[in-house]
């Protein structure tokens, strides 16, 4: 059975000093009610064990505490929107508010695999909920399909918005900063081959925990009698404090004053010693014995308003260095494309000059007003290809923006990691074709991949769709992989075909983060039960499911013929000797590979 439906009271769960969102009820202007507010709140939190052992690994049970008592609002349901809406259902949040008043339409179904064409002229939002709740039943998840109030986000934690304009999301902002406690905003978006995200929590915000580690610990050897004091540690592992590190001393024998649980500041660190900024000499004299240990005391974040940061953003969090420039042009992108759409209500059409240049000449006029800020040269080759693609939502550009983004929820909601601060933009415009696209390349054919031809054009919308793919591994990666497949339209042409392997099955632990499966398939091959769900998400998809482990003992059923057959290479395993398998046999038969990991370990995004 799938876990039950739980409610929090708002006094069990920790305020992160007061300086981060509490609990409320779920907004009280929703479509759909799963529970009374009031009954929910007579109830505790229970963590299922079995279903986030590896969450609870990573956040540690209280985090996973305040995770449950959060209220979570995702304004937009196209693919970014329903791409964070599922992690947070598989993070575990208390309720997922969906909000959107737009229809289902063909675009949606490259984005967003919880819709499909019988979809189509219904309300987002509320088409998306069925297949989202199956995710996880203990999270209660409601929509709100008219227009929204800033009152409303009274009701919630965190409040996302992936497709509102930018005097709209200064108006929320706004208010989500000066409310008391303050709400987290974070407004992202994705058009096309671009994305940005800004995060906002409030004037002070506490990060309990900065970077999810251990304190760093260490085993005095000697402390002298000095101002300042030396204290030298045993040479068997090299200590991992840092300059101005504030530790606690606990079984020094001798030299006892130390031991009073008092934070004492560290200066002149070196691998196996360190001084104190205090006067020893009246001390008692060190005899043996002795534990240092690090403190990591809170942090506090100042956050500016979106109001703010658009005129001053600051210093960008930078994602590719030899793109130095790149953040602030995008800044002025967006600025640029939300003026279009608030001048001719619409986006730019793909491939028009004319669009393109009236989005250019909008990111100039921004630009002259930044003053000494101001970029000395606009890469206008780059914001044509902005405009261009800037109606699609890709769905790889979706799922990378929704981990992102969800993680940041997660943190806005916890206190545990340090939070995006402020602006992340980002680009692949490398992904773009060498040779360079006519107009008619990407006008739309009236098929669910239009927002993808509308940046890569039809020729390659073709090849993609004629492709032969070998995946191995159907885990969370290979999860994400398929449904990324098959939104894209690889291999859904009666000549492409997806070969999928994996010889697990699945288990409870699986279910919070491999997407594709449920409760009722434990115990299923995991291959086979992720091809019929990424079937369900595009019914053109030619997938063959195989539960033999890629290795040297099954190169009878993956032989020559077959590698020599192939266009690309998937790997998706969590093994490192199975890794370096494949990329051997893909170095053999001359194969692109593409590969990826994960480690039970939260990546976080800082200054």
């Amino acid at each position: 059975m799938l876990p039950q439906k739980r409610g929090v009271d708002a006094g069990e769960v920790q305020d992160l000093h007061n300086k981060a969102p509490r609990p409320a009820a779920p907004a009280p202007a929703q479509d759909h009610h799963k529970e009374d507010p009031a009954h929910m709140a007579a109830r505790a939190p229970e963590i299922d064990e079995d279903l986030h052992s590896r969450q609870l690994a990573v956040y540690g049970r209280e985090t996973m505490k305040r995770l449950f008592g959060s209220n979570v609002l995702v304004s937009g349901l196209q693919g970014l929107g329903a791409e964070i809406a599922k992690n947070l259902v598989l993070a575990g949040v208390k309720s997922v508010t969906l909000h959107d008043d737009g229809k289902v339409d063909l675009w949606d179904l490259s984005s967003n695999f919880f819709l499909s064409e019988k979809d189509i002229g219904l309300n987002r939002a509320q088409a998306c909920v069925p297949k989202l709740q199956e995710l996880n039943n203990a999270v209660i998840i409601s929509t709100i399909t008219g227009d929204l109030t800033k009152e409303q986000l009274s009701n919630f934690q965190a409040v996302v918005f992936t497709d509102i304009s930018i005097e709209k999301a200064v108006e929320f902002d706004d208010y989500c900063h000066s409310h008391q406690p303050p709400i987290a905003f974070i407004k992202s978006e994705v058009r096309g081959l671009f994305g940005s995200v800004f995060c906002d929590f409030g004037p002070e915000f506490t990060v309990l925990d900065v970077d999810g580690e251990e304190p760093h610990t260490g085993i005095v050897a000697s402390i002298s009698n000095d101002n300042p004091a030396l204290v030298s540690c045993v040479d068997d592992e090299r200590l991992e404090f840092q300059d101005g590190d504030l530790v606690i001393f606990s079984e020094v024998h001798g030299m006892t004053e130390l031991n009073d649980g008092k934070p004492r500041k560290i200066k002149s660190a070196r691998p196996y010693s360190f001084t104190l900024e205090e006067d020893t000499t009246s001390y008692g004299t060190y005899i043996r014995g002795g534990i240092v240990t690090q403190v990591k005391p809170p942090k506090v974040l100042k956050f500016k308003t979106l109001k703010e940061a658009i005129k001053e953003p600051g210093e960008f969090l930078m994602s590719d260095f030899s793109k130095f420039d790149r953040p602030l042009l995008l800044h002025l992108a967006f600025q640029a494309l939300d003026k279009f759409r608030t001048e001719l209500l619409r986006f730019p059409i793909a491939g028009s000059a004319e669009d393109a240049q009236k989005l250019i000449d909008f990111a100039i006029s921004i630009n002259e007003s930044l003053g000494e800020s101001k970029l000395e040269e606009i890469d206008k080759k780059l914001l044509q290809h902005f405009a261009s693609g800037s109606r699609a939502i890709l769905n790889p550009m979706a799922a990378m923006f929704g981990g992102i983004v969800g993680q940041e929820v997660v943190k806005a909601c916890s206190g545990k990691f340090h939070p995006l601060y402020q602006f992340f933009y980002f680009d692949s415009v490398e992904s773009l074709p060498i040779e360079p696209l006519e107009a008619s390349d990407l006008k739309p054919e009236n098929s669910r991949y239009d927002a993808q031809i509308s940046v890569f054009g039809t020729k390659l919308q073709k090849k993609l769709e004629q492709s032969k793919i070998f995946m191995v591994g159907s885990g969370a990666l290979g999860c994400e992989f398929l449904k990324n497949l098959a939104l894209m339209g690889i291999s859904c042409s009666e000549n492409g075909k997806l070969t999928v392997t994996d010889d697990d099955v699945i288990e409870k632990s699986n279910l919070s983060r491999q997407f594709l499966f449920r409760d009722w398939n434990i115990g299923q091959p995991k291959s086979t039960v992720a091809a019929t769900a990424a079937m369900a998400i595009n019914p053109k998809l030619h997938v063959e499911a195989l539960q033999n482990r890629a290795s040297p003992e099954t190169e009878n059923v993956f032989n020559d013929a077959f590698w020599e057959s192939l266009d690309a290479v998937v790997n998706a395993l969590d093994n490192v000797t199975a890794r370096m398998y494949i990329d051997s046999r893909c170095v053999y038969f001359q194969k692109s590979t593409r590969k990826a990991g994960a480690n039970v370990h939260c990546t976080f995004i800082s200054s």
